[in-house]
């Protein structure tokens, strides 16, 4: 069954009940059944987490859910017009759930996902997490090339966020002596936004962010990622498997252990 999402639900009200986009006044009646019907399952099948709501939202949501049931059960027996519920203002029960339902994410972290508590910027840790969690998702789906490319984005997002916070003096010195010894063949910059994920990889483990196994399954990972490249696989024969997405995600969370150890503490 597909997952349900907030932005869907919107999609299907603006396109069978339009004066609700636009709060304008109108009513519900029996010929709304149907519509009205599809708007509560779809809506009871949101999942828990996507309702980020204050208890005043949800009370309300509950609110006008509950009368157009109440309505779509009345139906059968006689019909009758339902344009607003008592308590909560001139606003049709429809038009509620839809404005509450747009302040709603159509993704947000699983409860499983790791929690990167040690990351101060709430926007940044909130996309970081929903990354994490469509990795695993996407490992129990068997898209064996989503969870490789996604985690090796997040293995590359958490060790710019390090890197960023080290002393730039420090993080050249890394890179000059990486440089001397052959391990990277290229100067990366100054500019960190544009390293490659070699280049971080290298980097942390130089300045023992991360740890040599850590490090090393990360180079696993770096070079799986590297398969999504056509051109590659046409030359080498192959491509994301489980096997690739499951050593990636392993480098992913080894990833986060190293940094939740050293920066939560």
């Amino acid at each position: 069954m597909p997952r349900v999402v907030p932005s869907q639900i919107i999609g299907l009200i603006d396109q069978v009940l339009p004066p609700a986009k636009d709060n304008k006044s109108f009513y519900l009646d029996r010929n709304h059944a149907e519509s009205c019907a599809a708007i509560i399952d779809l809506t009871e099948q949101l999942p828990s987490e996507l309702l980020v709501l204050s208890n005043q939202q949800y009370t309300e949501l509950v609110l006008a859910l509950n009368a157009i049931k109440i309505a779509l059960e009345n139906w059968k027996l006689r019909t009758y017009r339902l344009s607003k519920v008592p308590g909560l203002g001139d606003l049709n029960p429809v038009s509620i759930i839809r404005n509450i339902l747009s302040i709603c994410p159509d993704e947000f972290p699983s409860k499983d996902t790791a929690e990167l508590s040690f990351i101060e910027d709430g926007d940044f840790r909130v996309n970081l997490e929903i990354d994490i969690s469509a990795t695993n998702q996407a490992l129990s789906n068997g898209e064996w090339k989503a969870a490789t490319v996604l985690a090796g984005s997040v293995i590359e997002a958490l060790l710019l966020w390090v890197l960023d916070l080290y002393d730039r003096e420090k993080v050249r010195k890394a890179v000059e002596t990486l440089l001397h010894d052959g391990i990277l063949k290229n100067d990366p910059g100054k500019n960190l936004e544009v390293w490659s994920l070699h280049s971080f990889i290298e980097a942390a483990a130089k300045l023992k962010i991360i740890g040599e196994d850590t490090a090393q399954q990360a180079r696993l990972a770096k070079g799986f990622r590297n398969l999504i490249h056509p051109g590659r696989e046409q030359r080498l024969g192959q491509k994301c498997n489980r096997g690739t997405a499951l050593s990636a995600i392993a480098a992913m969370e080894f990833v986060i252990g190293e940094l939740t150890s050293q920066y939560n503490s």
